[in-house]
Parts: C-alpha cells; sequence; structure tokens
C-alpha cells in the first residue's frame, strides 16, 4: 500500500479550553477511526527555524505547517476521502496531500 503525507496548515487557535478539549477529542476519534491506516498519525510542529541558502537561520518558516500525520492508502482519491474527514478543517485549516516516493536502495 502506498504511503501519503497529509500536511496541516494554518488553523484557528480554540477560543476557551472547552472548545480546545472538545476539538482535540475529534481529531483523536478521527484518528482512532484510520486504524492500521496511521503509520505515523500525530506530529505536530513548534519553534520552526529556517535555514537558508546562504547558511542564516531566521526565525520561523516559510508556510504555515503545524503538523502532519503519514497514512496507507490504496490512492490518492482514498488518501484524499480520508483527508477530507479530519476535523482539523472545522477550525479553518487546510491540509495538503502527497504521495511519499520510495528512494532508491531504501527499505
Amino acid at each position: 500500500m502506498t504511503q501519503y503525507l497529509i500536511v496541516y496548515l494554518g488553523g484557528d487557535q480554540p477560543s476557551s479550553p472547552e472548545e480546545g478539549k472538545q476539538h482535540f477529542s475529534k481529531y483523536m476519534a478521527w484518528l482512532s477511526s484510520l486504524g492500521d491506516s496511521a503509520v505515523s498519525p500525530a506530529n505536530p510542529l513548534k519553534d520552526t527555524s529556517t535555514v537558508n541558502a546562504d547558511g542564516t537561520v531566521t526565525t520561523g518558516g516559510a508556510t504555515k505547517m503545524s503538523g502532519y500525520t503519514i497514512i496507507q492508502a490504496d490512492s490518492m482519491e482514498a488518501a484524499l476521502t480520508i483527508a477530507k474527514a479530519c476535523p482539523f478543517l472545522d477550525i479553518g485549516g487546510s491540509l495538503e496531500v502527497s504521495e511519499l516516493v520510495e528512494m532508491p536502495g531504501q527499505n
């Protein structure tokens, strides 16, 4: 089965701790529903720095990437169907879905 990367972009912060708990509960239920399809389910990011071509380092990233999930699916269409059900979309975020390519000589 092919692996796909789901990248989380943007998203609004919860307006209250209760709202945050509700969203987290929905998100965990979605992850749980993926079962064995979730290869690397929840990988939030923080404290991003960018290494520039000239070797300088700047604080922050060029994108609003806030995390990622790796799944297995039979096709891009199946991966997109999984992504469309993600509750991250409910908080104003967007998702990018990419097929992971296995590099020659890697196992």
